[in-house]
């Protein structure tokens, strides 16, 4: 007599899906490096990382770029394994808690649209001041721009996958190009010892900066912040070719392209004026120095720039955690009707509502209360906090799911064992230098988010009822 295997973990299975193979893996790679948001966080890290470094930027932009490429890797090989929507919050659920699970997922969601609302409030007002607006100041002009914004790109993510791509390939290709033109146009005015530029020396190559100056773990701590968002590519892999090799290989791409982009444009912009003049236009230092290289013309087209990062940025968060609202109710641990799939659209429609009119609500709270808006100046600057975590538990889960692979040769046991371990060290040691330099505001914003996952794991037990909390760990080669 047959003896039955245990029925595997089921999922509540809407009656529509998803669109499959809706997108190849160079838009998924545009989606990652849209979610990081290229020019804006160019712009407001340029002169941070300079004055962090003593302008070694090129090197921490790199050493930093290395983990997260390994991570990367952490999260192909995962997805290869379950290519899901949820990502993180599948993977460490299955092979680490179900709880722990949950508040990955809890954190990934708040991580993404905190980071958000930050980018599109604190750039709109230099982008309407180089346009020439007299408001720039405005409370309302800035929160008429902002909702523009977000309604517009919540209708797009609606109506699509396809749609979003394609718009977002649209815009990357005008951003890139122009933050990768003025780059290059920098550069040249720097090694041609243009009159205002601050020359480069051997400094800007050494790990301590010019005169011994420079302080690499803050400026690690600046180049983590410019990186986050990579991981986007894997939210969308249910609507990918090849669904469980292409996002993670897009995963792999966008973060090494980031790091061509980001060292560029930081290497060729930060010698442009000098040291006094860029850390005196810290919130506007791209802006400015195009202007400084040509005019109130180029710093327009800088500001294009920014504007289209700050919309696909917007336009990326919005799909991206509307998919992992998504995987979480399709799992019954947030409501089920987020778990729906539009018919007509093939988008997750009532997930992707909640977020965006979440992002909407927040980012008017922001503009609207000044005492909220420096409450949520704290919470804003532990976003990426939030994101460097769940890469740790990311790279974590790896680790575990393939052990068995890590004991047997050893080319696995580097590329699965030593350099995720390595990868998520290093990451979490920049969490704790961060939470030990960090403010008190920002130390409470941080436990109030994670508290708030904490009291919402009982509510989610007890009144879905999921079976996801009853999941036991996996591994390769173990299944429950």
């Amino acid at each position: 007599m047959a003896v039955e295997s245990p029925a595997p973990l089921t999922r509540t299975v809407p009656e529509a899906r998803l669109q499959p193979n809706a997108i190849g893996v160079a838009q998924d790679t545009v989606i990652g490096m849209a979610n990081a948001a290229p020019a804006a966080s160019a712009g407001l890290t340029l002169a941070a990382l300079a004055a962090a470094t003593a302008y070694a930027s090129g090197p921490a932009l790199i050493l930093v770029a290395l983990p997260m490429i390994v991570i990367a890797n952490c999260y192909r090989r995962l997805n290869m394994w379950n290519a899901n929507c949820g990502a993180a919050f599948e993977w460490v659920g299955r092979v680490i808690n179900p709880y722990l699970g949950f508040m990955v997922g809890w954190i990934m969601i708040m991580g993404t649209i905190l980071a958000t609302v930050g980018t599109t409030v604190e750039l709109g007002p230099s982008i309407l001041a180089v346009f020439g607006s007299t408001s720039a100041s405005s409370t309302s002009a800035n929160a008429a721009i902002s909702t523009a914004v977000i309604v517009g790109m919540l209708v797009i993510a609606i109506v699509g996958i396809r749609i979003t791509a394609r718009t977002q390939v649209g815009m990357a290709i005008v951003e890139y190009g122009i933050l990768i033109g003025f780059a290059i146009v920098g550069l040249i005015a720097v090694i041609g010892h243009r009159h205002g530029t601050f020359p480069i020396t051997r400094g800007w190559f050494s790990l301590s900066g010019i005169g011994g100056k420079g302080n690499l773990a803050a400026g690690f701590l600046v180049a983590v912040f410019v990186y986050i968002g990579w991981e986007g590519t894997v939210y969308v892999n249910e609507e990918v070719t090849h669904r469980r090799v292409n996002p993670g290989r897009a995963a792999m791409m966008a973060t090494a392209l980031l790091a061509l982009i980001y060292t560029l444009t930081q290497v060729g912009l930060q010698g442009v004026v000098s040291p006094a003049r860029l850390r005196a236009h810290a919130t506007d230092a791209l802006v400015y120095t195009a202007q400084a290289l040509g005019g109130s013309g180029w710093a327009k087209l800088m500001a294009l720039a920014l504007a289209l990062s700050v919309i696909a940025t917007t336009g990326t968060v919005i799909v991206l955690t509307a998919r992992i609202v998504y995987g979480m109710a399709s799992h019954r641990v947030l409501p089920p009707v987020l778990g729906n799939v539009n018919r007509r659209f093939a988008t997750p429609v009532a997930a992707t509502l909640l977020v965006g009119l979440t992002l909407l609500g927040l980012t008017w709270a922001y503009l609207l209360a000044t005492s909220l808006a420096n409450a949520f100046a704290d919470v804003i600057a532990v976003s990426s906090l939030l994101y460097t975590v769940f890469y740790i538990f990311t790279a974590a889960t790896a680790v575990i799911y393939y052990w068995r692979r890590i004991f047997s040769n050893v080319l696995d046991a580097v590329i699965l064992g030593v350099l995720p371990v390595a990868s998520a060290g290093f990451l979490g040691w920049i969490v704790v230098k961060t939470l030990l330099a960090a403010p008190s505001a920002q130390i409470w914003s941080l436990i109030g988010i994670v508290g708030l996952g904490v009291i919402l794991i009982p509510v989610v037990r007890f009144v879905f009822r999921p079976q996801y909390f009853r999941l036991r760990p996996e591994t390769e080669g173990r299944t429950r």
